[in-house]
């Protein structure tokens, strides 16, 4: 492929601090490029850089002469006043520049966006319907080059979906910021993340974002041990150092400038292995080993003629959780409202385990006071946030969520999204739960802090409800999903995809009429057969002797003679080990056979 950009040696700056420096980059035609990196790397500022919307303070752009070069910024601003119909006429003619069948093209690109209505002021549309439009215009002025900072920002799941087709149609090149890892997956070519903990900078990755993952950990394993090697040569040749040999040979003197320069190298490689700060974070469970959480039956809830959903029947028990899978607007939200005693069903009920103890992590950031100060709101009582029984000073625990000091006694207004995010998900692991209702808490994270989420998530103890429109995270955690129609009404699905399936309005079909008529005269097929109810029973018998022995093998850990017994205490803990296991199986198969259950009694079958 041809070469259509080059950018040698860049290096931006704003007042003391550095954002990069000698940055190289070579783009040829075809190039689907992901820009990824902590918040603060310097990802948006370097877009701007490579699309000369920026000047760099150092280094040379050299781009393809004629070549047309379109950059989507993160926010997108339109003239007030003006139809989307208006707007995108304006556009098109001043870029089409006359050409009646590039403007046609362009115009059945914009076909494709179904505006609910292309009269409406560009003001009054939502943030998702500015972002559409947005992208819709920047596909439209036929880019050779194309740079997107964040395009995903305001989009819902189909919106999502919708600019991955484009991408995947896409015959420019492209260089997108994005923490949407599945979109990375499906779409780039190459894997370019900015961070300190890599030398020059830079990590550079040909192939998609698994392959730079991979590869990732392999240099990050390697240069652990490039650390730990250096270390260990380090401490004999110090050792010979201060021995300060009299004779100053050429060979002893070629042996000392060795060792410096190993010095230097070994405090640049531990700079780098500590420079990759990630946000600590581990959700606190009670522990409780109680079946059923929460169960909740037949709810239903209407907006005027509209059906969110109904007959809506599911249960929460310990290491599960419910992925909500929608658009915005489709009632997950609503749902979570309701499981948490927030909102109240038009019918059906939310039954809970005594005692419960539910945290709600709410997709709006405004419960938080924009005047109030970072210290306040990470340590609302003292200096010290008391964390699973101890006590933690705010400086500490501050930098658990990658705050520094110095930020303490900002106020929150004037933290960027991903921080404020930050602050509550704070607030979240100081609440001991059974049961955490999160609504969209991936929002303006980047990826190191969704990785750590997600891990925190799998290790949680007690129950999750999750909505979230990063299909890369709910896949991966999520034991079960419930689709949300956008014509109402709610499904059962495995993955995103089949949501997608499933959301689609199908054709209709000849003789339709026909065909419903006798659909509505068949009885549906009963699934919860006996053999299942009585698999039900003795599942339900089997648990608390499962628990019971569990317990004792637990206690009997902790007995002080089986600790001073090496192969005694090595075999009780792989009887833990597979009681523990075939306590898992039976949770999972309850939970199985309570659905089946759940969706007969709803179907009116039970």
């Amino acid at each position: 492929m041809s070469l259509i950009a080059q950018y040698k040696g860049l290096a931006k700056s704003y007042g003391a601090r550095t954002l990069f420096t000698d940055i190289s980059l070579n783009i040829h035609q075809g190039d689907r490029i992901g820009l990824i990196g902590t918040n603060g790397a310097g990802k948006s500022t370097l877009l701007k850089v490579l699309g000369e919307v920026t000047s760099p303070d150092e280094g040379e752009i050299s781009i393809k002469k004629g070549l047309r070069v379109v950059y989507l910024p993160q926010e997108s601003h339109f003239e007030k006043g003006k139809t989307v119909s208006a707007l995108i006429d304006e556009t098109l003619e001043h870029w089409c520049q006359g050409d009646t069948e590039a403007f046609g093209k362009a115009w059945q690109l914009i076909g494709q966006v179904n505006f609910p209505d292309l009269e409406a002021p560009v003001e009054t549309l939502s943030g998702g319907w500015k972002k559409r439009l947005a992208v819709a215009l920047a596909f439209a002025r036929q880019p050779d080059l194309l740079f997107l900072d964040e395009p995903t920002n305001h989009l819902d799941l189909s919106g999502i979906l919708w600019l991955e087709s484009l991408l995947k149609r896409a015959d420019f090149s492209f260089v997108m910021i994005t923490h949407d890892r599945a979109l990375l997956s499906e779409v780039t070519q190459t894997t370019i993340e900015l961070g300190g903990q890599y030398p020059g900078g830079v990590l550079r990755v040909e192939g998609n974002y698994p392959e730079f993952l991979r590869r990732r950990d392999e240099l990050m394993e390697s240069q652990a041990k490039k650390e730990s090697a250096l270390a260990t040569v380090m401490r004999r040749e110090n050792e010979w150092l201060a021995r300060s040999p009299k004779a100053r040979t050429t060979k002893a003197q070629f042996r000392i400038d060795n060792a410096r320069r190993m010095e230097q190298e070994l405090a640049d490689v531990r700079v780098r292995n500590r420079s990759s700060r990630e946000m600590d974070l581990d959700f606190t469970s009670t522990r409780r080993k109680t079946r059923k959480l929460m169960e909740a039956k037949r709810l239903a809830r209407r907006l005027e003629d509209r059906t969110l959903f109904e007959e809506l029947s599911f249960l929460l028990s310990p290491g599960t959780c419910l992925g909500l899978v929608g658009n915005n607007g489709t009632g997950k939200s609503t749902l979570m409202r309701m499981l948490c005693a927030k909102d109240t069903p038009d019918s059906g009920f939310v039954r809970e385990a005594d005692d419960l103890r539910v945290v709600h992590f709410e997709q709006e950031r405004d419960s938080l006071d924009p005047e109030m100060t970072l210290r306040k709101a990470l340590s609302p009582d003292s200096d010290s946030v008391i964390y699973r029984g101890r006590p933690i000073h705010v400086v500490t625990w501050a930098k658990k969520f990658l705050f520094a000091p110095d930020q303490l006694d900002l106020p929150l207004g004037r933290l960027s999204g991903g921080e404020k995010a930050r602050v509550l998900l704070a607030h979240l692991m100081r609440q001991p739960a059974d049961v955490l209702l999160l609504d969209e808490p991936t929002n303006d994270l980047d990826i190191p802090s969704l990785e750590m989420l997600e891990e925190s998530l799998q290790e949680f103890e007690g129950a999750v409800v999750l909505a979230s429109h990063d299909r890369y995270l709910m896949e991966k955690i999520s034991t079960s999903m419930l689709g949300f129609m956008d014509a109402g009404g709610t499904v059962a699905v495995s993955s995103v995809e089949q949501w997608k399936r499933e959301n689609t309005p199908k054709p209709v079909e000849k003789k339709a009429e026909k065909r419903v008529h006798s659909n509505r005269s068949a009885k549906p097929k009963k699934k919860f057969t006996y053999k299942l109810k009585y698999e039900l029973e003795q599942v339900e018998e089997k648990i608390p002797e499962l628990e019971d022995e569990v317990a004792r093998l637990e206690a009997r850990l902790s007995d002080p003679e089986l600790a001073s017994d090496a192969s005694g205490l090595q075999a009780a803990c792989e009887e833990l080990g597979e009681c523990q296991k075939v306590l898992d199986e039976h949770y999972s198969r309850w939970e199985e056979l309570e659905m089946v259950k759940a969706e007969d009694e709803a179907a009116g079958l039970l």
